[in-house]
């Protein structure tokens, strides 16, 4: 895809979008994190339907630590894999707690570093809570990428390292939530709504694979 049409093709999606935003629903940094890290091979619907009661009972660091590990789990036992994930919750939080006032630093070598967020997660919280024109690579914008042309890497890292080459700079800030949504609503892996698809002029130059 040459950079006229992926000018075009994002162009088209701001239009219809201007302003996306992420489904999880959080009130601060710390929360976003937490809800980040809880979304792990779970849907953000399933993650909104405990954050409430979880962030009611502790909404910063200081009382997720005091929650503790098994007052987490009472909070998200609904989720897969909510043992492990109320570890790295009450890990994390307990040291931002001790090393960072609480608050969660933008420093992506930092965030990669607490338990439970790889380069995914800290994509995210860099780019929603901080600002950053960067993108996470999840499976709906893996798939979306190839799909169109946009990179064809076969590792998460790749894709994302040929995006934030080839997607023009007045885009990057808001392109993942653009792919997610897109991937998620519309271009679905198992029945692409390619007749109500706003892109569909750039992909079906493509072959689908």
């Amino acid at each position: 895809m040459n950079l006229a049409d992926r000018v075009a093709l994002f162009s088209a999606l701001r239009q219809a979008n201007p302003e996306p935003k992420g489904e999880l629903r959080s009130e601060s940094p710390f929360q976003h994190l937490v809800a980040v890290v809880l979304s792990a091979q779970s849907t953000d619907v399933g993650v909104n339907r405990v954050t409430p009661e979880l962030f009611r009972r502790a909404p910063n660091a200081a009382s997720m630590v005091a929650l503790g590990e098994t007052g987490i789990i009472e909070c998200i036992r609904s989720l897969g894999l909510y043992n492990s994930k109320a570890k790295h919750v009450w890990a994390l939080s307990r040291i931002l707690h001790e090393q960072y006032q609480g608050q969660v630093p933008d420093d992506r070598a930092i965030l990669e570093s607490l338990p439970g967020v790889g380069r995914k997660t800290a994509n995210v919280v860099l780019n929603v809570c901080f600002g950053h024109p960067t993108l996470a690579v999840d499976t709906h914008v893996f798939r979306l990428a190839r799909r169109l042309g946009l990179a064809q890497g076969k590792t998460p890292t790749a894709v994302e390292k040929e995006l934030l080459e080839k997607i023009p700079e007045e885009f990057l800030y808001h392109a993942h939530h653009w792919l997610i949504l897109h991937g998620r609503y519309v271009c679905t892996a198992r029945k692409p709504g390619c007749d109500r698809c706003l892109i569909a002029t750039w992909c079906a130059k493509l072959e689908i694979d």
